[in-house]
């Protein structure tokens, strides 16, 4: 992706809701207390022994009666992510601003709402056909949750779904920052949307990937994931007038990809190395501006190792860096912009997250990369540059430099 310089780029709104609460505020009372949000509970038909990340009473949620069409579990959790901390109306202030069909919307996902095709699936008549009452289009199709955006929120400008996997919605800031710099858009809703189902569940578990206990990012005793869900958006405006000075900025975007297996990174995290790069260049920072990271750190063996020697071989010892999966688990397609967000409150509350769940840093992880500086405990400290490490299966990789103070 070009380097040059971007536009300069505010997240003027923003809100998470995760595992850890809904909306802003439990989020960051737990991100202070390095909690955790994983409980032991079962999920749907899934009964194998993990420990999941639930977002608290998504099926009470109701759609519009308009939209009934588009109602499945995935697009509960984006209705119920799009109404916390004011985010709807600041969406739709921007809307009368500059114009809905001036206003974006990007959605990251990997599975979209498949948990109402398996559900269905499960009701098939005796000819094999699927219920009449299921709606492909509007429900599993990975456009739904964008599509659903869009209407809900009365916006007629561009709109994508990016799913590259666990890259997938931090790609959508990358996406939102070329066509703001085109001209193209004035704003843009960005944001991850992704909820459990079977195929994750099962999908990882067959991978030999998932964790009986709460995963423990970069331990030495980690044994892999716990799966989360969560709905994560942020309305990004290329702002000319004066904001206010604790307003978190895009600075930068980095994108590439390793190719180097389908499910595993490169050993020695050559593309995550290129997109952190490329984040810092388009930035015009150097790896000393740095002040802490939010790390993939999945708690799989091979994924922290490979991002433990990326890290290590461009930031050196010194910079904090934990990975928050811990909090809330792996949640897949929204990851990104859930640790958007958490990097922004870090940014404006003064503090570097712990890891919640990890005990002891993986030395074999500083045998092979060198010392790290990472973070069990939350840290008290102003950070005013940040970088977010995203990484997808296939090597689709995308990390995001966030600062306040405006741009270099």
């Amino acid at each position: 992706m070009s380097t040059t310089t971007p536009p300069t780029m505010a997240l003027m709104r923003y809100t998470v809701s995760s595992c850890l609460g809904h909306g802003l505020a439990p989020t960051l009372d737990a991100l202070l207390g390095t909690r955790s949000g994983l409980r032991p509970e079962g999920f749907d038909l899934f009964d194998l022994p993990a420990w999941t990340g639930a977002v608290p009473d998504v099926d009470a949620v109701r759609l519009p009666q308009a939209l009934q069409d588009y109602d499945c579990r995935n697009n509960r959790l984006a209705e119920l992510g799009l109404y916390q901390d004011g985010f709807a109306a600041a969406v739709q202030q921007a809307a009368a601003r500059v114009g809905p069909h001036r206003v974006g919307v990007f959605i990251g996902t990997s599975t979209s709402g498949i948990l109402q095709t398996e559900r269905a699936y499960r009701e098939r008549d005796a000819t094999g056909a699927l219920p009449a009452s299921f709606r492909y289009a509007e429900t599993h199709n990975p456009y739904s949750v964008t599509a659903y955006v869009r209407e809900r929120l009365g916006l007629r400008g561009p709109a994508y779904t990016i799913s590259s996997a666990c890259s997938s919605s931090a790609k959508v800031f990358a996406t939102a920052q070329r066509l703001l710099a085109c001209g193209a858009i004035d704003a843009a809703v960005v944001g991850g949307v992704d909820s459990l189902c079977l195929t994750t569940l099962y999908g990882f578990n067959s991978l030999q990937l998932m964790s009986s206990d709460p995963c423990r990012p970069f331990d030495a005793q980690r044994n892999g994931l716990s799966i989360g869900e969560a709905a994560a958006f942020a309305l990004l405006e290329r702002v000319a007038h004066p904001v206010a000075p604790d307003t978190v900025w895009l600075l930068g975007a980095g994108e590439s990809s390793d190719a180097h297996h389908m499910s595993s990174p490169h050993p020695d995290g050559m593309g995550a190395r290129m997109a952190m790069q490329q984040a810092l260049t388009q930035a015009h920072l150097n790896p000393g501006d740095i002040d802490y990271i939010n790390l993939h750190g999945t708690a799989t063996a091979s994924n922290d190792l490979a991002e433990g020697r990326a890290v290590a071989a461009l930031f050196g010892a010194e910079t904090p860096c934990s990975s928050t999966k811990g909090a809330t688990g792996h949640t897949l397609g929204a990851a990104g912009a859930v640790e958007a967000v958490f990097c922004a409150l870090a940014l404006r509350h003064g503090f570097m997250p712990g890891s919640a769940g990890t005990q002891v840093l993986d030395p074999a992880i500083t045998a092979a990369a060198g010392p790290l500086n990472y973070l069990l405990q939350t840290r008290a400290q102003t950070p005013h540059r940040v970088l977010s490490n995203s990484f997808g299966f296939g090597g689709t990789n995308c990390c995001l430099v966030f600062g306040v103070g405006g741009p270099a």
